[in-house]
């Protein structure tokens, strides 16, 4: 499943990412261009714009209004309408950064790379192959997991609701 986003969403877009889909995303794109890669490229485009939203069920592509007002409703709204598991497996996550993959990548291959205590403190890192961005899991990660569980906690509402 891949999606493209306007640019009101670049969290959500990040957070796609992690948790592994192909996620098109630019400040730059314009509505006009937002539809014609998502047409192209069979993306869903997801929109806080309702206005765009229109314009893209008239042209009969897939588009989802996304109402939430933070990451974790957003992320359970997109977990609900596409059955999105709401979890990190880093085989398959991507750069937040660029959208590549991540790949593994030996602790000493990074020694220059990371501040010296991160360095000491990790041990297992990602790098994304197109911008250089390095990855670890360190202390972020606890609010990290704190949004994916708010998100799981909200999309089992929803379906208790039902």
């Amino acid at each position: 499943m891949n999606f493209i986003l306007d640019g009101m969403l670049g969290k959500l877009a990040r957070w796609l990412r992690i948790i592994g889909y192909n996620t098109k995303y630019s400040t730059a794109l314009g509505d006009s261009d937002l539809i014609k890669i998502s047409k192209k490229e069979n993306r869903i485009l997801l929109t806080h714009d309702f206005s765009l939203y229109q314009q893209a069920v008239l042209k009969n592509l897939e588009a989802f209004y996304v109402e939430g007002v933070n990451e974790p409703e957003r992320l359970s709204e997109l977990a609900q309408r596409f059955n999105l598991l709401l979890d990190i497996d880093l085989e398959k996550s991507r750069c937040p950064k660029c959208n590549s993959k991540i790949q593994p990548v030996t602790k000493e291959k990074v020694t220059k790379k990371v501040m010296q205590n991160t360095f000491k403190h990790y041990n297992t890192f990602w790098e994304c192959p197109d911008c250089y961005s390095i990855y670890w899991q360190g202390a972020h990660w606890t609010k990290i997991r704190a949004t994916l569980e708010q998100a799981k906690k909200k999309q089992k509402e929803k379906k208790t609701k039902k």
